[in-house]
C-alpha cells in the first residue's frame, strides 16, 4: 500500500491536469520524460510528496514543478493548480525583428503564379 502522503507519479500528473489521461502519464514516466528531484522515474508506479520537484518534458516546453499536495481527483484547472507550484524558466525571447505570428512578406509577382495569372499565361501560349 502507499505510505500517508505519497501519490504515484502518473495520478498525480493525471490529477495536476500535465497531460489528457493516466495512460498517457504512464507512457511519459517510461519514456523517461519525468524526473522526481533530479532523478529519472523509471516506473508510473514510483510516488511522489509534498517538497519533491519534479521536470517534465513535454513535446514544445519543459515544466519545473514543486508539489505542494496529492490530488484526490482530477478536478477543474484551478483544483489543480493547488497541487504545484511552477518554478518553471520564463519562455526564451522570441528571434529578432520576427514576430511568429506573421509570415514573411514577398515582392509582388515572385514565387508560383495564381490561378487567374496561370489561365492569361495559358492563353498567351495557345493552350486554350
Amino acid at each position: 500500500m502507499v505510505a500517508e502522503g505519497r501519490q504515484r507519479i502518473d495520478k498525480w500528473l493525471f490529477f495536476a491536469r500535465a497531460v489528457k489521461s493516466r495512460s498517457l502519464a504512464a507512457r511519459l514516466v517510461s519514456a523517461g520524460r519525468v524526473r522526481i528531484n533530479r532523478d529519472k522515474a523509471s516506473q508510473a508506479s514510483d510516488c511522489v510528496k509534498c517538497g519533491d520537484v519534479l521536470t517534465i518534458t513535454l513535446d514544445r516546453r519543459i515544466l519545473v514543478w514543486k508539489v505542494l499536495a496529492t490530488g484526490e481527483r482530477r478536478g477543474p484547472a484551478l483544483e489543480a493548480r493547488r497541487l504545484y507550484e511552477d518554478l518553471s524558466p520564463a519562455p526564451a525571447p522570441p528571434a529578432a525583428g520576427l514576430s511568429p505570428a506573421l509570415a514573411p512578406l514577398r515582392e509582388a509577382g515572385s514565387g508560383r503564379p495564381t490561378k487567374k495569372q496561370r489561365r492569361e499565361m495559358d492563353r498567351l501560349h495557345g493552350k486554350d
